[in-house]
């Protein structure tokens, strides 16, 4: 009740800051689509569906896990201001309904990007009791409908841009195969197929590629295991030869390493593109190079 009150609060608060900043009648504006995307890879998505047509910002800042943060005013005056707000769904964005209800913004076109996406939920089985794996974009094939998702808001919010939109994502389409082929081809003649994670992100990559994921703790990345699970996992890597404890970039190794100190194994990266750095923004890494690193990675630990 008091996430949900603070959040109503700040919506108030920017509907304050957002009457004193509104562009005065007749100001022109650049002609993009002003776009509003929850986290970096909505945002990735967006921009490649969009290309020179849009401005995206990106609510959840460069370096940040995604799954805690809130908006706060500025952001809410953001939406007031935007043409498309992008967002995952499955819960992954907990704020999105409390936003939504204070915007004054009727014209927003809102825009769930896993909405026709079948959800899995702990262990990589069907969602059960609101409980779901929100990482839907970590299969290639579902990445490439959310970005087909989101192509077509563009189109409802720019129509005169429609063919441009759909080149766009054709493009991608294209790119998104070659992505899901090279997953395959690379995952499948392999003999290890159990990889040990940190938290529970993967299961849609798993399932797409014949893999097991076995989540140190579950669906939440900020929680810790109690030692009746790190025993559990301990046992499992030695029995199994797991040469690989995969940890994750926004968040603490400390388990990860605990383990691989325990059963000597090794430690990577898996990265579940919830949010990059800022300097991995700067060197041009995106989706497809970030998949590409975490194949490797795959590779790596499992052959």
């Amino acid at each position: 009740m008091k996430r949900v009150t603070g959040l109503v609060l700040t919506g108030l608060i920017a509907v304050c800051v957002l009457s004193a900043c509104k562009p005065e009648a007749g100001e022109e504006k650049d002609g993009k689509l002003k776009v509003m995307a929850s986290f970096y890879t909505m945002g990735d998505f967006a921009q490649k569906a969009g290309g020179d047509e849009v401005e995206v910002t990106t609510m959840v800042p460069a370096g940040t896990e995604p799954h805690d943060w809130e908006p706060e005013a500025q952001d809410i005056a953001a939406l007031e201001e935007a043409d498309v707000f992008i967002y995952n769904g499955a819960k992954m964005e907990h704020w999105v309904k409390d936003v939504l209800n204070t915007l004054e913004n009727k014209e927003l076109i809102v825009v769930e990007a896993a909405e026709d996406i079948e959800l899995l939920g702990s262990h990589g089985h069907q969602g059960e009791e609101g409980v779901y794996d929100p990482h839907v974009w970590l299969d290639p094939r579902n990445a490439e409908k959310q970005m087909e998702t989101i192509g077509e808001a563009l189109e409802k919010a720019a129509p005169d841009k429609q063919e441009y939109f759909r080149e766009n994502c054709s493009k991608y389409k294209a790119e998104f195969a070659q992505l899901d082929q090279e997953f395959e081809e690379q995952l499948e003649p392999l003999p290890g197929k159990d990889i040990i994670v940190a938290h529970e992100a993967f299961g849609y990559l798993c399932r797409a590629y014949g893999l097991n994921q076995i989540g140190i703790e579950g669906l939440s990345p900020d929680s810790e295991p109690d030692p009746a699970r790190m025993e559990e996992i301990i046992e499992f890597a030695r029995e199994n030869k797991v040469k690989t404890i995969f940890f994750e970039e926004l968040t603490s190794p400390k388990v990860a390493n605990t383990i691989a100190k325990e059963t000597g194994a090794d430690t990577a990266v898996l990265n579940p593109l919830e949010g990059l750095t800022e300097e991995e923004i700067e060197e041009g890494k995106d989706y497809f190079s970030v998949m590409r690193e975490n194949l490797q990675a795959l590779v790596k630990a499992l052959q």
